[in-house]
């Protein structure tokens, strides 16, 4: 597996451990990791802290993300997405969506590159806290 996939894949269990959404982020630029984040909506009672939004948060003014990936190991929401979209990171790798569909057409068609990799081990780690955490995943997405 992708070392940078490895490396989001901890920041989503790191995020479980600390009682949230086990949703992990990293940002690439040149082969090097420039930040990492998880969802942290439960732990800092913040309704935007996805991991993705954490990712870019602790990236902090790095100029131009046109030379960026990010990898999540969920598919990015329309929030998450618009801020890709917005910032023109080029590339998202995602772990999975099969647990939740998200934006994927949307970035798309804004002209960024999705690929999606279907992960068994992510698939079932957030299969597992949706069945165990139902309210926090529906608030999570929006659905409550």
């Amino acid at each position: 597996m992708d070392k940078f996939m490895e490396e989001a894949i901890l920041q989503a269990r790191k995020s479980l451990q600390e009682g949230g959404i086990p949703i992990g982020s990293v940002l690439v630029r040149k082969d090097q990791i420039i930040a990492r984040g998880h969802n942290k909506r439960v732990q800092e009672k913040n309704p935007i802290l996805h991991g993705e939004m954490d990712c870019l948060n602790n990236a902090g003014r790095i100029g131009s993300y046109k030379n960026t990936v990010i990898y999540s190991t969920l598919m990015p929401c329309y929030m998450c997405a618009g801020t890709i979209v917005q910032f023109n990171i080029p590339k998202v790798i995602v772990a999975e969506n099969k647990t939740f569909e998200g934006a994927w057409k949307f970035m798309e068609e804004h002209g960024v590159e999705v690929i999606n990799l279907q992960l068994s081990e992510c698939i079932a780690m957030m299969g597992q806290f949706i069945q165990e955490h139902p309210d926090l995943w529906w608030e999570d997405i929006g659905a409550l």
